[in-house]
């Protein structure tokens, strides 16, 4: 029998006296908290929860322990036109599941309303094969992330999925390739060290439901961007290994991590949840407090504000959706030992309401900044979401990062369409070049609050952004027509695969320069998994739904000696380790326009020829400039050397003519002409070839 218990900690939350739980639903007539036998398909026993304290209904069990296996039923009126959708009929998750038994299947039995009429309660039970919470064990209490291991300056994100990683890895076992444990693996992170890494971006590890198109089509959501649990880590990437659990697991891999000295960041989705639009499945939430835990349309609250594209926006205008978030971000960083956070779609989290759209200072925003945890981790938003708008880059609080679009684009037009109506001038790549001033010099905000990328999970591949024209997405079963529909890239003559080494030098030329780039600019860099061992989609610059090859890193052969990943692999590596050496290519202070009288230039842009950039250099139709770093640095160590970075992207040599000073070429994007470790002593001029960058110090 239960007790009364108590309101608080919200979920199942075990102790030596049994197991309380706890359920947030204000506007619920009556809640049964259901028991299942292990393997979640028989309903044991329902024992109501007699006891609501401020609209969260609670009791203790003295009998439960770690293990047992529960999912709620909660009564209420049915009447979608004002936002109500209870069901007891249906057996619901709890949002703060620790441990998730079952799989959504995305058949109707998970529908809330009659398919045939969408107005009508369905009737028909689904305890049998409804998601079910697993009361998970009292947590050791890891110590809290509260602080940032890596100086910012010195940040160099990779973004990367669990199972791709390492599912094809040779030196990952078998049993644990694709897994948390995986990814822990020494070979693994032997491979991200020496590639010269910091932290650790994951796609999204909390627990998803795959869409029912998908499923019907023998698809999954392999990004994991419809998140259904925000505390239980998505089980398919355990290893399942007996004695050890998927947050035992991660656990143990955030461990591996830290132990390299390396930040882990996980991407969260907060913005809506996997139960879709009006015509979802009701999983969780929907039919615990749909009106309270939702985005509504104002004009019609039988629908859902779609602001994320994706079916449904939670609402953290709500304070007790705004709580589960916050105790969502604080498990994962004070019991998980994650670092830091990649916001999707963030701008929705700043929306209070659909009138008056983002606000950089809604509750989401404050409650982060105060939180004596939170606020010391690593936030990071992907600025922009599909509502009223919702285009927000540079708009976010002082202490955020924010991917860069704009740096993507003026550098893939910068180095790929020069022939093009949307290649970028000179004076754009050098604004994305010094980290975006006009969208992020405000409020304190450092360089840094850019994350620059030239690709990312979503789009193509850097390999087949060199390779591909257009997107090759028919396997995606959406007739082509999803992904972007201009990706700037540039196949070098030929679409797909080559055989002409004309075209595979290219090919590799501009890979390098647009990586030069990456790592060089001012900013955070950020590289895709892959990068940097040529990997490919094979065109699909949309593989969301790609849980094969397509999407799994081959890492066979890539490790050989002069292959073509081995070298693209060192080569990154030689750019991370030129960054450490040279604080002016990773200052986290402003490169001011016009230097206070009397003191010298930070930083000079000059015309191959040597003079000062004039405007009408900024503007035209040229493709080359260098871009001299003086003494003036962070580092007093570093106070004697200036560095001087020579970019052409046209499509012909040119020749430099080098400032005053006995010049050492360190690196050349361009094989033919690269120095090596040892570098090479330059003279008054250099002849940098076409589409390279070279970088020389004194």
């Amino acid at each position: 029998m239960l007790s009364p218990g108590k309101p608080y900690p919200l979920g199942a939350t075990p102790s030596p006296q049994g197991v309380n739980f706890a359920l947030a639903a204000p506007k619920a007539e009556a809640v049964d908290l259901c028991i299942f036998d292990t393997t979640g398909k028989n309903e044991q026993q329902r024992l109501s929860l007699k006891n609501q304290i401020d609209g969260i209904w609670h009791g203790h069990l003295p009998s439960g322990k770690p293990g047992l296996v529960y999912g709620y039923r909660v009564h209420g009126p049915w009447n979608p036109q004002s936002g109500q959708r209870f069901n007891p009929a249906k057996l619901l998750l709890d949002p703060y599941a620790r441990e998730i038994v079952g799989t959504y299947d995305g058949s109707d039995l998970f529908l809330s309303h009659d398919p045939a009429n969408p107005a009508k309660r369905d009737t028909h039970d689904n305890a049998a094969v409804a998601l079910k919470a697993r009361v998970a064990p009292a947590t050791t209490g890891h110590e809290p992330a509260g602080r940032a291991r890596i100086a910012s300056g010195d940040r160099v994100l990779y973004e990367l999925h669990v199972k791709g990683q390492t599912k094809l890895h040779p030196a990952v076992p078998a049993a644990l390739r694709g897994t948390y444990a995986g990814l822990a693996e020494p070979a693994v992170l032997d491979h991200l060290q020496r590639l010269g890494i910091t932290t650790l971006s994951l796609m999204p590890v909390q627990h998803r439901a795959d869409e029912p198109r998908l499923l019907r089509m023998g698809l999954s959501n392999y990004w994991g961007y419809n998140t259904i649990g925000w505390f239980a880590p998505e089980a398919r990437y355990w290893s399942g290994r007996p004695g050890t659990t998927p947050a035992g697991e991660f656990r143990a891999m955030a461990d591996a991590i830290h132990a390299r000295g390396m930040e882990l960041v996980i991407d969260v989705v907060y913005n809506h949840s996997a139960e879709s639009d009006e015509l979802g499945p009701t999983l969780s939430m929907r039919g615990i407090d749909n009106a309270l835990y939702y985005h509504l349309r104002a004009d019609d609250h039988a629908l859902y504000e779609n602001w994320a594209g994706t079916g449904n926006c939670l609402n953290l205008g709500e304070p007790r959706v705004l709580r589960l978030v916050m105790d969502s971000l604080r498990f994962w960083a004070c019991e998980m030992g994650v670092d830091g956070f990649r916001f999707d779609l963030a701008p929705v989290l700043g929306r209070s309401d659909a009138r008056h759209g983002f606000d950089p200072r809604a509750p989401f925003f404050a409650t982060i900044a105060q939180d004596p945890v939170l606020s010391r981790t690593l936030l990071i938003a992907e600025p922009w979401d599909i509502g009223p708008g919702g285009y927000r880059l540079g708009e976010f609080p002082p202490g955020w990062l924010e991917w860069n679009d704009r740096y993507r684009d003026t550098q893939r037009g910068f180095w790929l369409r020069q022939d093009h109506d949307d290649k970028a001038k000179l004076g754009d790549f050098a604004h994305r070049f010094t980290a975006s001033s006009s969208q992020f010099a405000h409020d304190g905000r450092a360089p840094t609050a850019s994350v620059n990328f030239i690709t990312a999970h979503d789009g193509f591949t850097l390999r087949d952004l060199v390779s591909y024209n257009e997107r090759h997405n028919l396997a995606n079963g959406e007739g082509n027509r999803d992904g972007h529909g201009h990706n700037m890239s540039n196949n070098c003559g030929v679409e797909g695969p080559s055989g002409d080494p004309a075209v595979l030098a290219l090919r590799t030329r501009l890979q390098r320069a647009l990586l030069a780039t990456l790592m060089l600019s001012q900013g955070t860099p950020m590289l895709l998994a892959g990068d940097e061992i040529g990997h490919s989609q094979q065109g699909n610059n949309n593989a969301y739904c790609q849980d094969n090859e397509t999407t799994w890193l081959a890492w066979i052969g890539t490790s050989a000696p002069g292959s073509e990943p081995a070298l693209l692999s060192a080569f990154v590596a030689r750019l991370a380790a030129l960054r450490r050496e040279a604080p002016a290519l990773r200052s986290t202070r402003w490169w001011p326009a016009e230097p206070p009288q009397g003191t010298p230039p930070g930083i000079r842009w000059l015309r191959p020829d040597g003079e000062s950039m004039t405007p009408s250099d900024w503007n035209g139709a040229g493709t080359a400039l260098a871009i001299l770093f003086g003494n003036d640095t962070d580092d007093d160590n570093n106070s004697g050397n200036a560095w001087l970075v020579m970019v052409n992207a046209g499509p012909q040599a040119v020749p430099f003519t080098l400032p005053a000073g006995a010049w050492s070429l360190r690196l050349s994007t361009d094989p033919g002409h690269d120095p090596g470790e040892a570098g090479q002593a330059l003279g008054g001029t250099a002849q940098v070839p076409f589409s390279s960058i070279w970088i020389a110090r004194t």
